[in-house]
């Protein structure tokens, strides 16, 4: 015979089986351990497969976990969208400040303000927009060369009605920013029915932003001060800011607001308004001491030097810090450096940049 039948075979095998586990208590334990090893095994891999996504969350090593890079505007220092927010042309308004063109629009929400007299001690601002777009803006008025200077640091464009002749040769060059005078472009500008001429010019980024695209100026590369987050002071010593930039309705003082850390701006001892609501309350004020005279262009005028050196004094976080401003030229950086030579970092937000004659006073306490 040649041995068992396969039925018989497969008896004999599982015999022998049944007899060596029950001869061997270890290894029938350890048979039974391996086998519940492997039925909770499955267990666990069927309850992990019909689980959803959401309780599966994939770790990476930390090596390759990165935070999303930040951007910030290179005007005002505020976070924004994207790198392009950052490089977004600069568009610089000049806006009336008589008592006919109060409140004015749009000017809480500028970047960096410039403001200085225009003539007959009334003073006047161009407005720094980078990031905010403001749905209204004005009165618009005309512009001086000053002001062309202090904006063309910023690599702009530049809105006015007309100008004074040497303002206008100027911006008319092309040397100092992109020329947006109402007087060629009058689709880009209204008038308001509720206020008479010559204090009622307005305009909108939509419009500001489609001239300036057609003049082929999408983008601004420019450098000002660093920013830093707010370090507002324990024990604030200056809250209370008069700068004798002119007198009457043109007065100028701020007083300091801790909740906020900001600097609520008041003329001729009211609170500056903004006409869409608001008030205007920037972060940092600066008063520039700058030389002044009258001379004669088309007219006299007030000639202010934008250029060299002088004084100044930097407000923020109920603080002040004397500095020394310096400008190479119209197209150089403003810079504002502390005694030792290092240049002083603005709180984040709108900073307002007040320019006086440097015989007149800033007093704070």
């Amino acid at each position: 015979m040649d041995g068992p039948k396969p039925k018989l075979r497969h008896r004999l095998r599982w015999t022998r089986l049944h007899q060596l586990l029950h001869d061997n208590s270890g290894v029938r334990y350890f048979v039974i351990a391996i086998g519940l090893l492997i039925a909770t095994g499955m267990s666990v891999l069927v309850y992990i497969w019909q689980q959803p996504a959401a309780h599966m969350p994939i770790e990476y090593p930390a090596a390759i976990k990165k935070e999303l890079p930040k951007y910030y505007s290179p005007l005002t220092g505020a976070l924004v969208a994207d790198e392009a927010a950052t490089k977004r042309q600069v568009t610089a308004i000049m806006i009336e400040n008589s008592p006919d063109a109060r409140p004015q629009s749009g000017l809480k929400d500028a970047g960096v303000v410039f403001e200085a007299v225009a003539e007959g001690g009334i003073t006047r601002f161009v407005a720094l927009y980078q990031e905010s777009r403001p749905a209204l803006i004005g009165p618009v008025r005309s512009v001086r060369p000053y002001y062309v200077d202090w904006a063309a640091g910023f690599d702009p464009a530049v809105a006015h009605v007309g100008g004074s002749a040497k303002a206008l040769q100027m911006i008319r060059s092309g040397n100092y920013g992109v020329d947006l005078d109402q007087f060629f472009n009058a689709s880009t500008y209204w008038r308001a029915t509720d206020r008479y001429a010559p204090h009622n010019v307005y305009t909108n980024f939509d419009r500001l932003d489609a001239l300036t695209a057609a003049k082929g100026k999408t983008t601004s590369s420019f450098n000002f001060s660093p920013r830093q987050d707010d370090k507002k002071s324990a024990t604030p010593t200056a809250t209370q800011i008069n700068i004798n930039v002119s007198s009457g309705v043109y007065d100028v003082d701020y007083t300091y607001d801790a909740a906020s850390n900001t600097y609520i701006r008041l003329m001729g001892d009211a609170i500056h308004t903004d006409r869409e609501g608001g008030q205007i309350q920037p972060k940092v004020v600066i008063a520039m001491k700058v030389p002044m005279s009258l001379g004669f262009e088309d007219g006299y005028r007030e000639q202010i030097t934008t250029t060299g050196s002088g004084q100044a004094y930097v407000f923020q976080n109920g603080t002040v810090t004397e500095v020394t401003w310096s400008k190479a030229d119209a197209k150089a950086k403003l810079e504002f450096k502390t005694p030792d030579g290092k240049e002083l970092a603005l709180n984040r937000g709108q900073t307002w940049i007040t320019a006086l004659d440097q015989k007149k006073s800033v007093t704070w306490h």
